[in-house]
């Protein structure tokens, strides 16, 4: 199994049960056992998203998963083994949090085996042709409404624009492209 959890759209408690499931009777409205998405992905990949959200109380039960392979159910007084691959992504720069001890030093080395650093789409412009073909492909399909091609002038603007909103920015406005039917709205905001 691969299982996705956004460790920044949920507040502590509830990402704390979803993680890691309950008991019956834990809390207000835990009337029967929920697995948590860790025991879910046991066998398989938890994938957390933006790790660097998570709060230092979560951090040292991860911590815990990582060095044990076990955790505990809230409520719960058994402990549960798993065998899962984690994945992290964040924005956040976690060495520099680590450095101000707002992220565990000891998670982010047990964590950081493989370490992908993907750099931002202004330092990548040489990808910005493709990313724009596909784009079109995938919403013109979608929205039925196929678009051939963007113009050189939209593509020399695409090229020299620093896209702080990175490859979302992007696919966005060729979206927008497609949508309308037209770029003289993406041209004149770039």
């Amino acid at each position: 199994p691969f299982i996705k959890v956004n460790c920044a759209a949920l507040p502590e408690d509830l990402l704390e049960s979803e993680l890691f499931g309950y008991e019956k009777g834990a809390f207000t409205g835990a009337y029967a056992r929920k697995f948590g998405k860790f025991e879910l992905a046991s066998g398989g990949t938890i994938f957390l998203d933006e790790i660097g959200e998570m709060s230092p109380g979560l951090q040292a039960k991860l911590l815990q998963v990582l060095q044990d392979r076990q955790f505990t159910r809230l409520g719960g007084n058994k402990d549960v083994d798993v065998n899962v691959r984690i994945v992290c992504a964040t924005h956040r720069p976690l060495l520099k949090m680590v450095a101000g001890n707002t992220f565990r030093e000891d998670l982010y080395f047990r964590l950081n085996v493989v370490n992908i650093q993907i750099p931002p789409l202004r330092e990548r412009r040489e990808e910005i042709d493709g990313l724009v073909d596909n784009f079109l492909d995938r919403y013109g399909r979608k929205y039925g409404r196929p678009t051939k091609s963007v113009s050189s002038v939209m593509r020399t603007a695409f090229r020299n624009y620093a896209f702080p909103g990175n490859v979302r920015e992007l696919e966005n406005m060729v979206k927008r492209i497609v949508v309308l039917g037209g770029e003289d709205s993406v041209l004149a905001e770039l």
